[in-house]
């Protein structure tokens, strides 16, 4: 992801783009009235007539029948077996037209503080089915969840029940915070997380995912698992030069990186591994360079343990880099290489979750190839959420999307299991209603 620096809120910038009804929105960010309550979903523009869930975003679904159970923890986080998963899965699943699958497959960026109605028609009007707050904001853990109330009620429905939104941001700490303001901690930068012991991280991190939930976040777009090597350091550009690491070498990055994930599952709080399979041994910047590559990383690089750890302990989402990488395929970037998704990710390591993007809608690393091109080549080598921080690239991704599904039945199948996975996560979230 392209990394701003924070400034101090008289003189920041947004860069977020949001996908909100604009009825909703406007009561939302004006505050007329009541704020939307946590849970209860606005009319959609596309489905007025349909019956509104009143579920919390983030709390536990129903319990199912007795095919499939499902209970909350304490944490308000619907924790399921996967019978229950599968059930609820399918059922939602089978009542989806070929325009709401292929709706799940994005996340589509928006302004955490001032969303963009533009971009929230193109979110609605494509059906998708993630939104990432990106930017920064100051508004605080209040205001964001009044907002991230406002754009929910957007989402989907499928046999008279709301497929929830999963929305995400990128809150590492440092210079790689989105949200902050009242009910927001102040995070650490990745360097100074990693002195910190892992006992003391794993606390802190489920304090700022508890932050995160207040603000109506399901998904973080973190832990950094990049190892980036003392003789290279801040010419590292992207993850050295902000100091994003947990540390030089696997085992300090190891450990944290779990400790990270694992105060936030305690929290009730999804994470994300990444930049699969490592940024630390580049120069370049994949949001603003083209041509990126790594000359170093094999598929046995004990710098790939980091990921394969956080796949242990069940990871439930992998982000993929933008870079090449010449000793595991020199011919593809790793976000459209079947090498690294197919064989590397899914087959040696065994990953079951959700494989996500890098950005590929902003991008310099992918310009070179159509918006089509970047969603086709993504979901055909083995991912299955592309995030992109720019919602106008989503409509001819999409349409490239469905027509391909409708002239090749092994693509369609790929793309249903990708969906699959995608509800699945929504499931364990506590974002489906079902029963």
């Amino acid at each position: 992801m392209r990394i701003r620096v924070r400034r101090r809120p008289r003189s920041r910038r947004t860069a977020l783009r949001t996908g909100v009804p604009l009825t909703t929105l406007a009561l939302a960010v004006a505050g007329c009235g009541a704020s939307v309550t946590p849970g209860t979903t606005t009319t959609s523009l596309r489905d007025t007539a349909a019956t509104r869930g009143t579920q919390s975003p983030g709390a536990a679904s129903p319990t199912p029948s007795p095919t499939g159970t499902g209970t909350a923890t304490a944490t308000g986080t619907a924790r399921t077996t996967p019978t229950a998963a599968a059930t609820c899965t399918d059922q939602i699943l089978s009542g989806m037209s070929t325009a709401q699958r292929v709706g799940q497959l994005f996340m589509g960026g928006i302004n955490a503080a001032k969303p963009d109605q533009a971009q929230l028609r193109i979110l609605r009007d494509n059906h998708v089915g993630s939104v990432m707050l990106t930017g920064r904001s100051t508004a605080g853990t209040a205001a964001t969840r009044k907002i991230v109330d406002g754009f929910r009620g957007q989402a989907d429905r499928v046999g008279g029940k709301q497929v929830g939104l999963l929305v995400a941001t990128d809150q590492e700490g440092g210079k790689v915070q989105v949200l902050n303001g009242p009910g927001f901690s102040a995070m650490p930068n990745g360097v100074t997380q990693g002195k910190k012991s892992p006992t003391m991280l794993r606390a802190e991190a489920a304090i700022w995912a508890q932050q995160l939930k207040r603000a109506g976040v399901d998904l973080n777009l973190a832990p950094v698992a990049d190892v980036v090597p003392a003789s290279l350091g801040t010419r590292n550009i992207p993850i050295g030069s902000f100091q994003r690491e947990y540390g030089n070498t696997p085992g300090p990055v190891t450990s944290h990186t779990g400790a990270f994930a694992a105060g936030f599952k305690q929290s009730g709080v999804l994470t994300t591994l990444k930049h699969f399979p490592g940024l630390g041994q580049v120069i370049g910047n994949t949001d603003t360079t083209a041509n990126v590559v790594d000359s170093v990383t094999t598929s046995g690089s004990a710098s790939l343990d980091p990921f394969k750890a956080g796949i242990q302990a069940g990871s439930p989402f992998v982000m993929v880099s933008s870079a090449t990488y010449n000793k595991i395929d020199a011919k593809h970037i790793a976000a459209f290489s079947p090498t690294v998704i197919g064989q590397l990710l899914r087959g040696q390591m065994g990953f079951k979750g959700v494989v996500i993007s890098d950005d590929i809608g902003n991008a310099v690393a992918v310009r070179s190839f159509t918006p089509a091109q970047r969603a086709l080549d993504f979901t055909s080598a083995g991912g299955d959420m592309i995030l992109t921080v720019r919602p106008d690239v989503i409509p001819a991704m999409a349409r490239a999307i469905q027509t391909r599904m409708g002239q090749d039945a092994s693509y369609k199948a790929k793309v249903d299991a990708s969906v699959r996975r995608i509800l699945d996560a929504k499931h364990n979230a506590g974002l489906l209603q079902c029963g």
